[in-house]
């Protein structure tokens, strides 16, 4: 046993045994998000149920999803309102189920719970509607019939047909309005807005000639007519688009009985999962999770999905390592390879460790005094003064997250160059410099090539701290719903002085500041998900990259 102990192996299963227990964790953790959130688009089963006493005329009738179930001590229930019998003690317990029952306009609320001794027997209508909303959240209900401009269209055996048929135009159209309302129109409005631009300039310099300054003006009206003409093209289309997306109206039925009209034009979805067969409920399932990630947020964050969100982080984290790569590159370096060592540059080298140690915070607070309101300010007063005082750079913005993530992990990059450069042996550099080679050429030949790896590693872990930062990125750039993203198709395409949404923030916002929690929570989970996803996908990216690079000057110094 003493020679068991010496010779190390103990360590060598401890140290095992927690890194055991480490990716049990992850993977575990990893898990319960990817249940918790994949498990929201799986169609559930629509149940009707009744609540009350139906022998004295007391109840009402209950239809929705099935959330979650708690089991709760008899005074909590009494405390909630339920109606205990008498002959239950203190100590017995009661069971309550969350049922998601929609209908916000009709019944104002989405979620209520049901104590199990009020509820009769769980039924599953066949022909129970789901029907995603753009607006009032879900709705539960039967289809009655299709009513178009003012006339019925469909009913009866042929009304789930139609109306699926009639859901897809309305989204057609509705993609073609928002097309028009953000592409169309945002391209003559930045023509606008640059029309107005060059009109105060030329009023405000005073070395334009009199002739010439009323020759530019009435070029810049006849311009802004034009433009005001297509504008009002375009309205006219709008319009007409407005009034075809708004023609078909569904009437349907809650569970009491009382008819509610639902225009198409607000339905992004209609589905009735009880009928659905399971390889149904699976396209389904592929579609709805294909929703989440490519459509925007709806309902307060609280609805629809998170491409936004997915644009913005990926872009900014893509800004971030192209800023943060040569900056922190060239600091190690010259850390390494040409500072001269001593007291000064252990000062520094100490100061960088600290850095990395800062909390994430004060980098937020650094990013809006310095960049946003010094840099940013000076940039407007320099090259944007036409627009004051409404800001350019002088605002959050896209451009400033990404400095702000660049001064974040410049410290992560530093260190991780500086150790790859140390460990290339001397022998290397004294055999370049012996076969004639300068001390640069030596550096950039042979050095930096061998160190890549180590940069590559650097990058990896500033990414995977980039992507998942928030609290800094609330003051420089970060808003809880962008209309625009930061990349289209007008000039000059890639527009850093625009904001952006984050999913670190998202989870944020959905998690803590929802006005509907519940309707949030499943959201919280899957957003959660995606963004250690694409963690994941960014990192195993760069590591394929070094370690492409790694065989590569394996090779060559081979």
């Amino acid at each position: 046993m003493k020679r068991w102990w010496k010779s190390g192996a103990p360590w060598v299963w401890l140290n095992a045994g927690a890194v055991a227990v480490s990716i049990i964790m992850v993977l575990g953790l990893i898990g319960l998000i990817a249940v918790r959130g994949l498990s929201h688009f799986y169609p559930s089963e629509i149940v009707e149920f009744q609540v009350g006493d139906p022998e004295r005329g007391i109840g009402q009738m209950v239809m929705g999803e099935h959330v979650r179930s708690e089991t709760i001590p008899v005074p909590v229930a009494r405390d909630a309102g339920i109606a205990v019998p008498p002959e239950l003690d203190n100590d017995d317990l009661v069971v309550r189920h969350l049922i998601k029952q929609g209908n916000r306009d009709v019944t104002g609320q989405d979620f209520a719970w049901y104590a199990e001794l009020q509820m009769s027997e769980w039924q599953a209508p066949p022909d129970a509607m789901r029907l995603e909303r753009r607006e009032w959240g879900d709705f539960y209900g039967y289809p009655l019939r299709v009513v178009e401009d003012g006339e019925v269209v469909a009913e009866g055996e042929g009304l789930w047909e139609a109306l699926q048929s009639r859901v897809d135009r309305a989204n057609t159209l509705f993609r073609e309005l928002r097309r028009i309302e953000r592409n169309d129109v945002g391209v003559i409005s930045a023509d606008m807005e640059a029309m107005r631009l060059r009109e105060r300039a030329l009023q405000r310099d005073p070395n334009i000639a009199p002739e010439a300054l009323q020759a530019e003006l009435g070029q810049i009206q006849e311009r802004q007519a034009e433009l005001q003409e297509a504008f009002q093209t375009l309205r006219g289309e709008i319009d007409i688009l407005r009034d075809e997306l708004y023609r078909d109206t569904l009437v349907a039925s809650v569970v009491s009985g009382q008819e509610v009209a639902i225009r198409l034009g607000d339905i992004v979805r209609a589905v009735q999962p009880n009928s659905l067969s399971l390889s149904a409920k699976a396209v389904e399932y592929v579609q709805q999770f294909w929703a989440f990630v490519s459509g925007e947020p709806r309902e307060a964050n609280t609805a629809g999905g998170i491409f936004p969100a997915i644009f913005g982080t990926v872009t900014m984290v893509l800004l971030m390592s192209m800023i943060v790569s040569p900056f922190g590159v060239l600091a190690a370096i010259y850390l390494r390879e040409y500072a001269r060592q001593g007291p000064l540059l252990r000062l520094i080298r100490i100061s960088v460790y600290n850095l990395a140690g800062v909390p994430s915070i004060v980098y937020g607070v650094f990013g809006l005094g310095f960049f946003i309101y010094t840099l940013g300010g000076s940039i407007d007063d320099l090259f944007y003064a036409d627009r004051l005082p409404s800001p350019t750079f002088g605002s959050p913005a896209l451009i400033w997250a990404s400095l702000t993530l660049a001064l974040l992990t410049l410290p992560v990059v530093i260190v991780s160059t500086e150790e790859g450069l140390a460990r290339i042996p001397s022998s290397v550099r004294h055999g370049s410099l012996a076969l004639g080679a300068t001390k640069s050429e030596t550096l950039w030949k042979v050095v930096v090539p061998l160190a890549t790896p180590a940069m590559m590693t650097g990058m990896i872990l500033a990414i995977a701290r980039a992507a998942g930062e928030v609290a800094p990125l609330m003051l420089v750039g970060v808003v809880k719903l962008a209309p625009t993203l930061p990349v289209d198709g007008t000039f000059p395409f890639i527009h850093l002085d625009r904001q952006i949404m984050h999913l670190g923030f998202h989870i944020y916002d959905v998690g803590f500041q929802s006005p509907n929690v519940e309707a949030a929570r499943p959201l919280v989970y899957a957003t959660a998900l995606v963004l250690v996803i694409l963690i994941i996908v960014l990192n195993l990216t760069a590591i394929s990259i070094r370690n492409r690079l790694r065989e590569r000057y394996r090779a060559a110094s081979d």
